[in-house]
């Protein structure tokens, strides 16, 4: 294997490393939410973009040259099958197994790439939003005890002066202050029940992104499998 393809296989191994890592379960969205917002990874963060896009169309020029390759190797071991030279037809099989191996390399590579990028966004997401669900859940709660306080002293205050002017004005105000916290009270549980709406629909992408990964491991194993086999067959027939 080439220094450039060792390399391209490097990076599809570390992009694997990233994916389990960001499906672990014990670490969760608020973790790898204070990881992405660090120092080292902000100051990053400024040339992401731009080193993203560059090793993108890096991995698309040596993606469309595999296919290339395989075409090439593909049409001339016909070719030799035709005049039945086995040395030939055994460098040529070689190379067609190189050809497909560099391209299952970087399709994978090129694949995985904006997976990790989806699910850091996945991850930031999830994070901000249960954040702003559990200020809404404290901001609820101290808005019913706010509610619940009030309710009281305007139950004490009614028993004790009930007869008195200046006091049924008092209760007049605590009673639409009552009213007022109600109609935030059920403002707040609206928007709680929102949120938690939009973080069940980020989890449910979420696992619908790990099942597609899991398939397409799946899919790479079956790959390997037929790639180990078809180098089997090539170093037999290289044998005999």
């Amino acid at each position: 294997m080439s220094l450039q393809w060792t390399l391209i296989a490097g990076f599809l191994y570390v992009e694997m490393a990233v994916v389990v890592l960001l499906m672990l379960p014990f670490i969760s969205a608020k973790m790898w939410q204070n990881f992405f917002k660090s120092r080292i990874i902000r100051s990053l963060a400024a040339y992401s973009n731009f080193y993203f896009s560059a090793f993108l169309v890096i991995l698309v020029l040596v993606f469309l040259d595999s296919l290339r390759q395989m075409h090439k190797y593909s049409s001339s071991r016909d070719l030799e099958l035709t005049h039945g030279h086995l040395d030939a037809e055994l460098q040529l099989s070689m190379k067609m197994f190189r050809a497909q191996r560099n391209c299952y390399i970087a399709g994978f590579a090129l694949f995985l790439a904006p997976v990790i990028r989806r699910l850091g966004s996945l991850l930031s997401t999830q994070a901000m939003l249960k954040a702003s669900a559990d200020a809404s859940l404290k901001q609820a709660q101290s808005a019913t005890e706010a509610a619940e306080k009030l309710m009281k002293e305007s139950e004490n205050l009614k028993k004790m002066t009930g007869k008195e002017t200046e006091e049924n004005k008092k209760n007049e105000g605590h009673e639409k202050e009552i009213k007022t916290l109600r109609r935030e009270l059920d403002i707040t549980t609206e928007e709680l029940e929102r949120t938690k709406k939009k973080l069940q629909s980020v989890v449910s992408q979420a696992e619908g992104t790990n099942r597609e990964y899991d398939r397409l491991l799946e899919e790479h194993s079956k790959l390997q499998r037929q790639l180990d086999q078809a180098r089997g067959d090539a170093e037999n027939k290289k044998d005999e």
